[in-house]
């Protein structure tokens, strides 16, 4: 893309299917390599992700050759695949239908990656749900309690 210049940055946090807690400690590492591979072959840039036994988020830095529920849509789906032939979970795993996805100025990103690399310490204060709620709010997002990563789809 001549002459385009951009400076995206996105945080998506998305759930495990019914916030089941079948993200090990063995294994994480592994899948924040896999899934950074997944962004990075598609040219954006990962900054950091981590994740909690029953949720994930991740920062990167977003390139407008691909949109976000295309990112979004591979990550998921070539992750659960990745985790399901790695036979890594007891039983089947698949990720929540939907994530948030959070936009940033440059300025923020140290602070949101820090916030990201923290999230055992924040997690033992709040839960992810509350956690979640606080984001949508911060950010004026309308929602419908129903659909919150509860299960329900």
């Amino acid at each position: 893309m001549p002459n385009t210049y951009t400076q995206i940055h996105i945080q998506c946090i998305f759930a495990v299917k019914y916030r089941h807690a079948q993200i090990t400690r063995a294994w994480k590492n592994r899948l924040h390599q896999y899934i950074t591979a997944i962004v990075q072959n598609h040219d954006h840039k990962l900054i950091i992700i981590n994740t909690m036994p029953d949720h994930l988020h991740m920062l990167f830095g977003m390139r407008p050759t691909q949109s976000l529920s295309d990112l979004m849509r591979m990550v998921k789906g070539d992750s659960s695949e990745w985790i399901n032939e790695q036979k890594l979970t007891p039983k089947p795993f698949r990720w929540q239908e939907g994530y948030g996805a959070f936009s940033y100025e440059k300025k923020k990103i140290s602070i949101v990656a820090n916030y990201i690399e923290n999230q055992e310490l924040h997690h033992t204060k709040k839960c992810f749900l509350d956690e979640y709620r606080e984001f949508l709010d911060e950010f004026e997002v309308d929602y419908n309690e129903r659909y919150l990563f509860t299960g329900l789809e």
